[in-house]
């Protein structure tokens, strides 16, 4: 049975584009399916070389490194940079994998609650560690809101710590270019760990961090998760390439997006629910009870519609929720027909 999926985190609509299934083709063509080893082996093709510059010069930063997904990246990264001695301060929402890479670097782990700089000023304050890493996921992958990255920066740079972003769900989508929180934000900074994905808006697969020439080599010379793993196949990086055109020169797939998010908000009707104030292609409606919510995702699906259903523990008890995404293959009218569904199983509620 076909469905119409407000799931996926393919939110510009890139992942079925013919022009990336051509680049994929023709780099299958020329590399074979596999990269045959890891990076610092043979297995670095003049493709893995090509995006990694074009990343770098995407988000506007001296170089960058691909890995193969956003987890590895995560675990790479902080365990490449921190060490015993040392100290992470990880928001209390962030994603797992932040978590657990904090953990495997054997620092100190801190956790200050969702957005509360004032908590987060008295642990950097009170800190006499060697180095000191604030991470933070850029958008919060459940309720969609924007972390304060310029409040952030400025604690990081009165109390001397890196700010490490994991903008997985903002790369492509948010700044007027697609470049992400950054340039949502008009911010640059040396202290600044820049990190994305490349299976979501970029439509593929990968993740890559980003930075100074200093800080890419030390995280390619230190990342187990760089270094002791096969390459990802070259004929992804080959569609990444692409992916990155098509961002840079489709920005009416960004527009599309804001305005079907504006449309959304206009046409939910469901005073006994509650719509989540995001500017992402994130709109978590909270439904409350772990029943209600999947009572309504089974009601939407036996319409055609599919919307996850997400529950405690990934998010607090009593805000069980719909997780709407929204990408810019949707039109007006699928999320008119969503809205107008929505609105009739509200009622009976």
């Amino acid at each position: 049975q076909d469905y119409l999926a407000f799931g996926s985190n393919d939110y510009l609509g890139l992942a079925s584009h013919p022009a990336l299934i051509d680049s994929a083709c023709r780099g299958a063509a020329q590399y074979g399916v596999g990269a045959g080893a890891s990076h610092l082996i043979v297995g670095h093709s003049a493709a893995h070389h090509q995006l990694e510059q074009e990343l770098a010069a995407f988000v506007q930063q001296e170089a960058a490194l691909t890995f193969s997904t956003g987890y590895m990246a995560n675990l790479g990264i902080v365990s490449a940079l921190m060490g015993r001695n040392d100290l992470v301060l990880a928001d209390k929402l962030n994603h797992a994998s932040l978590n657990d890479a904090a953990l495997l670097s054997r620092a100190r782990f801190q956790r200050y609650s969702h957005f509360d700089l004032k908590q987060l000023e008295v642990m950097l304050a009170s800190a006499k560690h060697r180095r000191k890493l604030v991470v933070t996921d850029a958008v919060f992958s459940m309720d969609g809101d924007i972390a304060p990255v310029p409040e952030l920066l400025a604690l990081c740079e009165r109390y001397d710590a890196s700010l490490m972003l994991d903008d997985a769900h903002g790369f492509g989508v948010l700044g007027k270019h697609g470049r992400g929180v950054l340039e949502y934000f008009g911010i640059a900074s040396p202290r600044i760990i820049y990190m994305a994905t490349l299976g979501k808006a970029a439509g593929v697969f990968g993740a890559f961090v980003a930075g100074s020439e200093t800080l890419i080599q030390t995280v390619m010379q230190r990342a187990r998760t760089y270094i002791y793993t096969t390459a990802f196949p070259p004929l992804l990086a080959s569609a990444l390439i692409t992916s990155l055109h098509l961002m840079r020169e489709e920005g009416w797939r960004r527009q599309h997006l804001r305005e079907l998010a504006a449309y959304l908000k206009q046409r939910l009707n469901t005073p006994g629910w509650r719509l989540l104030p995001s500017e992402t292609p994130i709109q978590p409606l909270i439904i409350g009870g772990n029943r209600e919510v999947m009572a309504v995702s089974e009601a939407l699906r036996e319409r055609g519609i599919l919307v996850p259903a997400i529950r405690p523990p990934t998010v607090p008890k009593g805000e069980a929720r719909l997780r709407i995404s929204l990408s810019a293959a949707h039109s007006k009218e699928d999320v008119r027909r969503l809205c107008e569904i929505l609105n009739e199983i509200g009622e009976t509620f």
